[in-house]
């Protein structure tokens, strides 16, 4: 069985619940992760995403900063 929003029901959930069901599965994953885990396309854009950011150092601002 393939697992997706319908198998599960959760085309059927408010957005409010959706939300809250993203929240609860984002606390279960662990903060750090094998590199095996990390699927290739996520390295790629990762990897985009530094080299905009050595392109272009003042574009952003600090996560922190962010945040605050």
């Amino acid at each position: 069985m393939s697992v997706n929003a319908v198998v599960l029901g959760i085309d059927r959930l408010t957005v409010a619940e959706r939300l809250e069901l993203i929240e609860q599965i984002w606390d279960t994953l662990p903060e750090q992760v094998e590199p095996s885990e990390v699927p290739d396309w996520h390295r790629e854009i990762l990897a985009q995403r530094l080299a905009e950011a050595d392109a272009n150092p003042g574009i952003g601002k600090p996560w922190r900063e962010v945040l605050g």
